[in-house]
């Protein structure tokens, strides 16, 4: 019962210091019980942007993406992210070559056929971002750890965190693919491309995310030229060399992107051969601050939104 008292003092005292942080951590524990999709987006843009959101006339791009979860609801989009479904959906429009092979897919962790796994591989659920499990020696991985985060993962309801809302209709499972890295970088560089209505304006190169603990981000326009500002995570003290195949990236990312009205397709440059990441509908959730400020409204202007036409 002390302990019971002590830890409502405490909380008490938490909320006078810092009442937003609290209410604000209340709502990401219990994403369940705000119901009411717009009013949890402007809860958590509340908490986590220093302006204020505006859903009416939105011009930042952080804000047109708000919109869009509300607004532009696609049935196709849940196979676009869905991470088994998108490689059928991606292969069928730029090709089976682009696409890193596949070494299973199961329903829960318990039914994984770790026996029949090669030395390296790679683990990830279809429905969230995150719960990955690399493994680079069969041998050393610690497989009761890497079962516990996949569990986490497949418990996680991704579409309650962010109201993306393509995510409530996608299964979750979990699949395995080939282990894949470049021999020149050893790393698998990410290269994210944002679309908007079919052409390629800008984006981002995400290296050496798992040598720090975290990513650099470096942004780009459509040339390979360096763009000056962050999102998210701060630029490489050296910015990433050109690859070899970024015009056939460019390429393809905008073939996906073809008829639609924002996109991200980010593929991976793995020993002179490009390869098919992932598609991603709202980058950063719609909550990720552009340092400076003004290239929130840069974006903004290339994403053209049907109450802008």
């Amino acid at each position: 019962m002390l302990q019971g008292i002590k830890n409502r003092v405490r909380r008490m005292i938490e909320f006078v210091r810092s009442p937003r942080r609290v209410v604000y951590d209340w709502i990401r524990r219990n994403p369940y019980k705000v119901k009411n999709d717009e009013l949890f987006m402007r809860a958590r843009w509340y908490f986590e942007m220093p302006f204020g959101l505006d859903l009416r006339h939105p011009k930042r791009y952080n804000e047109k993406l708000q919109w869009l979860k509300l607004h532009d609801h696609n049935p196709l989009y849940s196979k676009m992210v869905d991470k088994y479904e998108a490689k059928k959906y991606v292969a069928g429009i730029i090709g089976e070559e682009y696409i890193i092979p596949t070494l299973g897919v199961w329903n829960s962790v318990e039914e994984i056929d770790w026996d029949s796994l090669p030395n390296q591989f790679v683990l990830k659920c279809t429905h969230d971002s995150g719960g990955l499990v690399i493994c680079k020696d069969k041998k050393t991985l610690d497989v009761e750890a890497a079962k516990k985060k996949i569990k986490h993962s497949l418990e996680t309801d991704y579409y309650a965190l962010g109201r993306e809302w393509p995510y409530k209709n996608v299964p979750r499972r979990v699949i395995a693919e080939q282990f894949m890295e470049d021999s020149k970088t050893e790393e698998l560089r990410d290269y994210k491309f944002f679309c908007f209505d079919g052409q390629v304006k800008a984006l981002f190169v995400a290296s050496e995310r798992y040598k720090n603990g975290h990513p650099y981000f470096d942004f780009f326009d459509e040339n390979y030229n360096h763009l000056p500002f962050e999102r998210g995570y701060s630029s490489a003290p050296e910015s990433p060399e050109k690859p070899a195949t970024f015009l056939e990236m460019k390429c393809l990312a905008e073939k996906l992107s073809k008829g639609f009205t924002h996109i991200r397709a980010d593929f991976y440059e793995i020993d002179g051969k490009p390869y098919f990441g992932e598609i991603t509908l709202y980058p950063g959730n719609g909550v990720e601050p552009f340092i400076p400020d003004e290239w929130d409204y840069t974006f903004g202007s290339w994403l053209k939104l049907p109450i802008d036409k």
